[in-house]
């Protein structure tokens, strides 16, 4: 009964707005139905759609979009070595390995350079496609995780990098600011996926 009236329902729904029924010859039993309007008339809607605003963005946008894309690639293999090598020179104190000090310095070298990239390419393509409405939430959230992260990395290198090599409370410091950066760059990284599925 109630599928029944559902069907009567979308049915009557879903019919154009000016349907008219035919009449009925009298020789029928029943009631006739003379007209049945519903909602209304083409005449009646008077009332002007608006198109949806067209955003261009240059071809520069596409370029820097993929240098971002195929750039941030990178970023896990770089995050993966960091820890890596600076795991080591946390656990040995003051005598770090040659090996750990100079991946951890290649490292920190890279993800300068990776970083600025996409910090560049990103800011500049989230200007330019400020007038897109399309995914322009997951877009800023994306934003703020990175320059957050941009932030504690720059923290961790220029301010604690050079005194994590003499104090212990520094080098504690030091780590938490970059696990806590990677892990806001890496939410970052997330949302962008999530938000492209």
């Amino acid at each position: 009964m109630i599928l029944a009236l559902q069907v009567a329902v979308a049915a009557l729904l879903l019919a154009p707005a000016d349907t008219t029924v035919a009449v009925r010859d009298s020789a029928d039993a029943g009631p006739r139905v003379i007209d049945a309007r519903l909602g209304p008339t083409a005449a009646d809607d008077t009332t002007p759609h608006r198109r949806p605003r067209a955003v261009e963005v240059s071809d520069a946008y596409a370029l820097r979009l993929r240098i971002h894309h195929y750039a941030s690639y990178a970023m896990i293999p770089l995050f993966t070595a960091q820890a890596i090598a600076g795991n080591q020179m946390y656990q040995s104190g003051s005598d770090d390995p040659a090996w750990a000090k100079s991946l951890h310095g290649i490292g920190a070298a890279g993800l300068g350079a990776l970083f600025t990239v996409n910090t560049v390419t990103g800011v500049w393509n989230l200007w330019e496609s400020r007038g897109v409405s399309e995914g322009r939430t997951a877009r800023l959230v994306h934003s703020v995780f990175m320059l957050a992260s941009d932030a504690g990395f720059a923290y961790a290198g220029i301010k604690l990098g050079p005194d994590a090599h003499n104090s212990f409370s520094k080098r504690q410091e030091h780590r938490r600011v970059a696990y806590i950066s990677m892990g806001s760059a890496l939410a970052g990284y997330a949302t962008m996926l999530v938000a492209n599925r």
